[in-house]
């Protein structure tokens, strides 16, 4: 018995199995198959083909350079430097022009340091003392300005002190700015420059207009309908575009993102690659409310006095730290993911009529009938039906029907 049983199930391994189609005349049946197929055309053409072009091969892997170029100047006016005019070359950090840059809006100034010993801030919790055993000599202060000289200096004998410090001395002022110092800063302009390549089309392209006229940068000024390849644009009107207003990030800075984004359809020539520029606030959240919000950071000014001594001015300078990102992808037609596509909606054509067997076979009253038609065995061996038999075939017809 179990060597016949075994060898049954070799031999069903040669049996060829073919579909049978059979007409059931069932009109919700039907409904619902063209209402599928008509679903799945609709997404294959309308999602598929118009919106995401799936007949284009695309590239993503976009090559950019960014150039940055600032013009506009500034007056100051402060006790530590007198009447300044502050020009690109001194509002601009780094000065060459790259993709991230940071445009001075506001400084505090604490000038003509010489190294030499003062007292630590009182506002560094290291720095403080009651004696002079908490100045180790020699130990750095931590978070302060120098090294400790082993000397406590205090007012009397009941205060807390500070510890004298080996430094740059005077030590940095401690106050917050009242307002914006370069107050034109909100009228200077930068200049993008960006080029790109997509390296499997060998296309490459810039965001500035091609023209004859080399008067054109020089009097126009981005808008996104009128100027769309003037790549000049105003510090103000950059802030706007972010949803914000200049004068709320010129005294304690913030930071700008810049994105650049390339969507080109290769098909339709070389003029429909256009740039799209959006800009948002980088250095708050959802709700406005942030004790991170602004941007600044320190740098020196070295100099020697007519008898060769060494000072310098400190300067704890505030703006607005631009941040200039490109995306981009480009698309071009491919007979493969056309033809990949294709076949996807066929297969999910195919998946509509197995979820409308399955509705007959299980979800209708007379699934027993048509199983029975759609499942059907044959052998080379077997008689002929009788006419008995096709007489009841003929009533299950009528059934399915």
């Amino acid at each position: 018995m179990a060597g016949s049983f075994f060898k049954g199930r070799f031999f069903t391994l040669f049996d060829y199995k073919t579909e049978k189609y059979i007409v059931a005349k069932n009109k919700k049946v039907g409904v619902l198959y063209r209402l599928i197929q008509l679903s799945i055309i609709g997404y294959i053409i309308g999602w598929v083909f118009v919106s995401k072009k799936g007949y284009q091969e695309t590239d993503e892997a976009i090559q950019s350079s960014v150039i940055t170029k600032l013009k506009g100047v500034s007056v100051t006016n402060t006790s530590e430097s007198g009447v300044l005019v502050w020009g690109p070359e001194d509002y601009v950090i780094p000065p060459q022009g790259e993709a991230v840059l940071f445009v001075v809006t506001n400084f505090l100034e604490t000038p003509n340091q010489k190294l030499g010993y003062c007292a630590e801030s009182p506002k560094v919790l290291d720095g403080q003392c009651r004696d002079d055993e908490d100045c180790e000599e020699g130990k750095m202060v931590v978070a302060g300005h120098g090294v400790k000289s082993g000397r406590c200096l205090r007012k009397d004998e009941n205060s807390t002190g500070s510890c004298e410090i080996y430094g740059w001395c005077p030590i940095e002022r401690k106050f917050k700015p009242q307002g914006p110092l370069l107050t034109n800063a909100e009228n200077f302009t930068i200049y993008i420059k960006n080029f790109i390549q997509f390296p499997k089309f060998s296309f490459s392209k810039s965001n500035v207009l091609e023209t004859s006229d080399d008067s054109y940068l020089k009097k126009c000024r981005y808008d996104e309908v009128l100027h769309p390849y003037c790549p000049i644009f105003r510090l103000g009107d950059i802030t706007r575009r972010a949803g914000h207003k200049f004068q709320e990030m010129d005294t304690f800075g913030g930071s700008i993102g810049i994105m650049i984004e390339w969507d080109c359809d290769l098909d339709k020539g070389f003029s429909h690659c256009h740039p799209r520029y959006h800009f948002t606030r980088l250095d708050i959240g959802v709700s406005n409310k942030t004790i991170a919000a602004g941007f600044n950071f320190r740098h020196t000014r070295y100099f020697k006095d007519a008898a060769g001594e060494s000072y310098r001015s400190l300067f704890k300078v505030y703006g607005i730290r631009f941040s200039i990102m490109v995306h981009g992808k480009a698309g071009k037609f491919s007979i493969i993911p056309t033809a990949i596509n294709v076949a996807s909606g066929l297969a999910l054509m195919g998946a509509g009529a197995f979820f409308c067997d399955m509705v007959l076979l299980y979800l209708m009253k007379k699934g027993d009938a048509y199983r029975e038609r759609k499942f059907e065995g044959y052998r080379n061996k077997q008689k002929s039906r009788s006419e008995d038999g096709s007489v009841e075939d003929k009533k299950e017809q009528e059934n399915l029907t």
